[in-house]
């Protein structure tokens, strides 16, 4: 093989084939880019786009510690977020309080973003139970680690909500690989069907788990998936808050005002592996991440709000610090040790418990004690 064949294999191997141009506004130097998409003024407003960048280095901060968490035994299991940081800020920005938010076991980020207290939002990935908030609450469904599963009831929300006269909106997260469930299918076609306010964001980091997007379908995108259901389909830069803030706001809007359900694909990257239990480097060249490290949401957006002067050291320094103090809020927190007791696994499991449930919990009581205050009874 020539050199010139090299390096065309090299390219090919870390750039998709198949990655089109999706909308954007600003180029991997954080530069705008000619033709690009046109957000409002309120979009570009710089106060805006500095709440933003807050954001996005916050994330970025959370999901840092969540994984030094990771290997102090503090966490049983943490799915990384680092490089998808301005797919979560967008979503949560989109939305308000009112409105539905339906998150991956990925989007942990977006949970605290909503305001989550950390220990509550990663109570799950901690083992300790089975959602550590409470939803409505939050308007914020628990986060789901079998795929694609919480789309249909993103519909039932949506449906719910404009069967009611509710101004609600769903907004519903998915992985690239949930795109090849069944319940993604049936997600999109009944949102499509019913015109529920649901907006479906696809998080198109390129693998799922291990295996690339080229290898699970042959679409051109997965934005075209949203033809055969009769809804817009949009695909954009996922590391361009900008980008991806104006479309999301405008497909929010949409399904608020009755014009039914939008299908986002961004385009993204899982710069981690895809938990701590595996090893990327296994099925992925570090030439492809160092590729995608090139196009880090907060370093392009960092750049653009410095080259507009809306950022500065000054501003770095004090976003510095609110992120260390969090995080110093987050170690403390996890330092205690949650009290529970094995009675909590047969707590909300069925209304009635069953007689097998009750059976297996007088075995566990026989062996542990008979439970802690609030257990089933």
């Amino acid at each position: 093989m020539s050199a010139r064949d090299r390096e065309g294999a090299t390219a090919t191997a870390v750039r998709p084939a198949w990655d089109s141009e999706p909308l954007r506004y600003l180029d991997e130097h954080g530069a705008p880019v000619e033709g690009g998409i046109r957000p409002t003024p309120d979009t570009l407003d710089p106060r805006t786009l500095l709440r933003g960048y807050r954001a996005l280095r916050f994330a970025r901060a959370f999901d840092t510690e969540a994984t030094n968490l990771v290997m102090q035994g503090r966490l049983a299991v943490y799915p990384s977020c680092r490089g998808q940081e301005a797919c979560e800020v967008a979503a949560v920005h989109a939305l308000t309080e009112q409105d539905w938010l339906l998150p991956t076991y990925r989007d942990s980020a977006a949970l605290v973003l909503r305001g989550i207290p950390a220990v509550d939002a990663l109570t799950l990935l901690r083992g300790a139970w089975h959602c550590g908030y409470d939803p409505k609450q939050w308007r914020t469904m628990p986060q789901c680690t079998p795929l694609a599963t919480q789309g249909p009831h993103a519909v039932g929300l949506g449906l719910a909500a404009k069967l009611s006269g509710d101004a609600s909106v769903a907004l519903c997260f998915f992985g690239d690989g949930a795109t090849s469930e069944g319940d993604f299918h049936e997600a999109c076609n009944s949102a499509a069907v019913y015109q529920a306010p649901v907006v479906f964001l696809v998080q198109n980091n390129q693998y799922a788990i291990s295996v690339p997007l080229h290898k699970q379908t042959h679409a051109t995108s997965l934005a075209d998936k949203a033809i055969g259901y009769g809804m817009p389909g949009l695909r954009v830069d996922g590391n361009d808050l900008i980008a991806l803030g104006a479309v999301l706001a405008e497909a929010v809007d949409r399904a608020r005002a009755g014009g039914g359900p939008t299908l986002i694909e961004a385009v993204t990257y899982r710069l981690q592996a895809h938990t701590n239990a595996d090893d990327a480097a296994r099925y992925r060249q570090s030439a492809e991440v160092e590729y995608w490290k090139r196009r880090d949401p907060i370093e392009r957006l960092g750049r653009y709000l410095t080259a507009t002067g809306a950022l500065d050291a000054t501003v770095e320094a004090e976003i510095d610090e609110e992120c260390e103090r969090y995080c110093e809020r987050m170690r403390t927190r996890f330092a205690e040790e949650p009290a529970y007791h094995p009675d909590e696994m047969f707590e909300h499991v069925f209304a009635e418990p069953t007689p097998q449930l009750l059976a297996q919990r007088e075995m566990i009581r026989a062996e542990y004690g008979s439970g802690v205050e609030g257990a089933a009874k």
